[in-house]
């Protein structure tokens, strides 16, 4: 078997054996001539099938240890896709702490009757939330932005034993540091823009799956629906892939010496870290300081999104997390006072700098 380093940083090469061209061409073709009545190439419509995008699909279901991806024109599309080959009226149990889009689209469903959730904060309680009438399971692990690990193997097997799917965002850890359909899960997804693009500049998403049956279910709802990656946008993820392995790495030492800071900091009551990947949340002791902060930041960035080369700062309440009602935000712990970081690639002496002198400002 492949090593996961050496299938990223040969992500989409080789495919065009006219030239021998070692980069994936761009097909930007909408549409395909066939050789004769009754004959294709394999592509007929691009809606349907993009070489560009194909390569991009083996990719990704390579280092995800899947046999199918499908890759979709969001992260959102994707949980879209992911979701809706599900009939009317299932039932999910769903992470508590959560990315707030997703909470609005699962909220949106929910009052159009399209699906019942529920919602569980630990581990414990999404065992308990799973019952026999339980249709679909849904994780982010770590969670975003309180940073709560839970068992995916556990997880799938209460899922299993009920006849449920499991799905999990795998988007803060990538296949560096986790591979959910290795654990059990049936379905992974990515908003390919954060980590997996890594430079900013692309929107973009994927589900990957083992079983076949759910791969022809997933085919043919996102060929219908049509809410595919571009062509151009998939070769910028295979770009972005070659250097994932890297940086994550990168990513990962920086967050832990900006831990190691933040813990020290008098400004600072709580540090929210897995050890793992360049996300990192913290809880100020003076959330009216806020303002102050993001304002003094050079090196940071104040802006949503993740997973890029650049450090980013997000206030969780009023960007991301915004869509998710406060009381319930505060319910379960994602407060007023948190900040959170998606730590970069710059030099970590510079990062720590910045962040101790906008807190200690």
């Amino acid at each position: 078997m492949t090593e996961l380093d050496t299938l990223l940083a040969h992500a989409g090469d080789k495919r065009d054996e006219a030239t021998g061209a070692l980069v994936s061409p761009i097909h930007l073709s909408a549409t395909y001539q066939h050789p004769e009545l009754g004959k294709s190439t394999g592509f007929d419509y691009t809606r349907t099938a993009n070489p560009t995008r194909q390569g991009l699909e083996e990719a990704l279901a390579a280092i995800e240890s899947g046999t199918r991806a499908f890759a979709t024109s969001s992260g959102m599309a994707a949980i879209a896709l992911a979701l809706e080959i599900f009939p009317v009226g299932a039932k999910v149990v769903a992470s508590r702490d959560l990315y707030g889009g997703s909470f609005r689209w699962f909220d949106e469903r929910e009052k159009m009757g399209r699906f019942a959730f529920s919602y569980a904060t630990t581990e414990d309680e999404m065992l308990d939330a799973i019952g026999s009438d339980t249709d679909v399971v849904y994780l982010e692990t770590p969670t975003n932005p309180l940073m709560v690990e839970v068992d995916i193997a556990k997880i799938a097997g209460k899922a299993h034993a009920v006849g449920a799917k499991l799905i999990v965002d795998n988007t803060f850890y990538t296949p560096i540091y986790q591979r959910p359909l290795e654990m059990g899960a049936d379905m992974v997804l990515h908003s390919m823009t954060k980590y997996l693009g890594g430079h900013n500049d692309v929107l973009a998403g994927c589900v990957v799956v083992r079983d076949a049956a759910l791969a022809e279910q997933l085919d043919f709802q996102l060929n219908t629906t049509g809410a595919v990656l571009s062509a151009f946008d998939s070769y910028l993820v295979l770009r972005g892939l070659k250097t994932l392995s890297l940086r994550m790495a990168r990513a990962t030492a920086n967050a832990h010496a900006i831990v190691a800071m933040l813990a020290e900091s008098p400004a600072v009551k709580a540090v929210l870290y897995t050890g793992k990947g360049g996300m990192v949340s913290f809880k100020l002791v003076d959330e009216s300081r806020i303002p102050q902060i993001l304002r003094a930041l050079k090196v940071f960035t104040f802006a949503e999104s993740l997973g890029g080369v650049e450090s980013l700062v997000t206030y969780p309440a009023t960007q991301t997390h915004h869509d998710i009602p406060e009381a319930v935000r505060v319910s379960y712990g994602l407060t007023n006072d948190l900040l959170r970081l998606s730590v970069g690639i710059e030099d970590a002496k510079d990062l720590v700098a910045d962040l101790k002198q906008a807190l200690e400002g």
